[in-house]
């Protein structure tokens, strides 16, 4: 017999689930949404920079209502740090994986994040080499390969340069893994509230030199709008409201719902297509950090 305290564990984690889907859908959204504002004449590295700053906007009004804007002056060299890597190098070398490789592509080497960590943890943290680590990092390689080399010569193959967008997807993936890794001193400690409403204005900075603030078209604003708004400040708001109510690992598992959103809203809106063998890459790459992230 279910007792009441099951009951509402249950919903407890079924709003949980619930958060981070609302999370990768936004997340998976970025991509085709960025794709509006780059036809309406913004430079990739001015919708991060947009990104970065209207994001900042809402954090940092969420901060002040909260009275927890403050960080300690000697964490301030490392906040700097953590900005450049990842927001400056991941939000722009993102928008641009998606510019020259498509939306679907990108979002996808975006998840080879958790391999890059579990490298990462083994050659800087000194973590024991576990053959499920293994597993995982070689069947995710063999995802991006097929990625890769997948739709060559079609005529819908996505994106202006293939090529260049595979080498800024997986730089976008390394980048986002440093976010756990750079990160991992500051989120223990701060909010993710406090530390967005300073890294995003640090980030958002260290891009103005290379952006444009020219905004061409109403139909650009409201792209770039939702961009900071929706699938910058609510998703990660939404990503945190689920990882209170949920293991770090079934959130990152549910959160692989992301590629999937970004390909077929990819599909629906620009017809993007990454071929058999990439569609086949995407679901190794997505299985590598199912079995990365499910480990005790």
């Amino acid at each position: 017999m279910e007792t009441e305290t099951d009951s509402d564990g249950q919903r407890h984690r079924r709003v949980g689930v619930l958060y981070i889907l609302i999370a990768a859908t936004l997340w998976g959204a970025l991509g085709p949404v960025s794709k509006v504002a780059f036809v309406e004449g913004v430079a990739p590295l001015a919708v991060a920079f947009w990104r970065a700053f209207l994001g900042w906007v809402f954090f940092f009004v969420h901060a002040v209502l909260r009275r927890s804007v403050m960080i300690e002056r000697r964490d301030m060299p490392g906040v700097i740090l953590f900005a450049l890597v990842s927001v400056s190098g991941f939000y722009g070398s993102y928008q641009l994986a998606v510019h020259y490789g498509g939306a679907a592509r990108a979002a996808v080497l975006l998840y080879t994040a958790p391999a890059w960590v579990a490298i990462m943890a083994v050659l800087f943290l000194r973590e024991t080499v576990r053959v499920r680590t293994v597993v995982s990092v070689v069947i995710a390689i063999i995802g991006v390969a097929m990625i890769s080399f997948s739709g060559a010569g079609q005529g819908r193959l996505v994106g202006s340069a293939p090529w260049i967008g595979i080498v800024f997807g997986l730089i976008a993936g390394f980048t986002y893994a440093l976010y756990y890794i750079v990160g991992r001193r500051f989120l223990d400690r701060y909010s993710s509230v406090t530390l967005f409403s300073w890294i995003l204005i640090v980030g958002a900075a260290a891009l103005l030199p290379f952006v444009s603030l020219r905004i061409p078209s109403l139909r650009a604003g409201f792209a770039l709008l939702f961009i900071g708004f929706a699938a910058t400040y609510c998703a990660y708001i939404a990503y945190s409201l689920g990882l209170v109510r949920l293991r770090s690992s079934q959130a990152a598992v549910i959160a692989t719902m992301e590629p999937v959103v970004a390909a077929l809203l990819a599909y629906a809106f620009w017809q993007e297509y990454l071929g058999l063998s990439g569609y086949i890459g995407a679901v190794l790459v997505i299985t590598g950090v199912v079995i990365q992230s499910t480990r005790s």
